[in-house]
């Protein structure tokens, strides 16, 4: 499950209030770029993007379907996040 660091990363960046709504997590999931498993609010570069990400969804039920969006809360920038739903991929 998320830890409480990781809800309050999310919250502290404004993806929960701002995005989504407050949520409890049923499972646990890991997203990995060129083999480096990505934490909340981590900041990521272009070169390490280059391929897609890895999504791992532990212990879930193989009948529940998930959906994934990755959405950038302050994008281009803090001060004037306009393109925040930007959809990424």
């Amino acid at each position: 499950m998320m830890s409480l660091t990781g809800i309050r990363s999310l919250t502290a960046g404004r993806v929960i209030g701002d995005v989504i709504d407050v949520f409890a997590p049923t499972v646990r999931m890991t997203v990995t770029y060129c083999k480096e498993e990505v934490c909340n609010a981590q900041e990521l570069y272009p070169p390490s993007l280059i391929s897609q990400p890895r999504v791992r969804i532990h212990d879930g039920d193989l009948r529940t379907f998930f959906t994934l969006v990755m959405t950038d809360p302050d994008f281009p920038s803090p001060s004037d996040p306009y393109l925040k739903e930007h959809l990424h991929w």
